[in-house]
């Protein structure tokens, strides 16, 4: 299975948050720290609050702060919400394929799929920056302004 980028760069905008110490980031911080456009991140992170797991606070002293839900939450939730519903393969698009009433497939690949989340269902973001992978978090800086 392959996430989407969105899904991709969700759950690395969360693992930033997760490492973070000191003054909160803006969205335009985290989206140079991960080298991608703001506009995305600025999409993403609109999602995340709407789920409940980043706040952002405006004015002196604001930015981007994981709740207490984002940080406890299982990654195999968010990845299943953050993919949304759907099989691996649409057997029902535009052109139906012609095996869909007999095909094992289909159930092979779900079943697989719902292997591949109940594996990550486990896991939060404290278990994903763990080390190596929190200090070089840490290290991600914004690329200084060109001009």
């Amino acid at each position: 299975m392959r996430l989407t980028r969105f899904t991709d760069l969700a759950l690395r905008v969360l693992m930033r948050l997760a490492v973070e110490e000191g003054e909160l980031p803006t969205t335009r911080e985290v989206a140079g720290a991960m080298q991608v456009p703001y506009t995305h991140t600025a999409k993403v992170v609109a999602k995340l609050q709407r789920m409940g797991l980043v706040e952002a606070r405006r004015g002196r002293g604001g930015g981007l702060a994981l709740t207490a839900g984002g940080r406890s939450a299982s990654i195999g939730g968010l990845v299943r919400e953050l993919e949304g519903p759907g099989d691996v393969v649409d057997c029902d698009g535009a052109t139906p394929c012609p095996l869909r009433s007999a095909c094992r497939l289909r159930g092979a690949l779900r079943e697989a799929q719902e292997a591949f989340f109940r594996t990550l269902d486990p896991l939060t973001l404290d278990d994903l920056v763990k080390d190596p992978t929190g200090p070089l978090l840490v290290s991600l800086s914004p690329p200084p302004p060109t001009g």
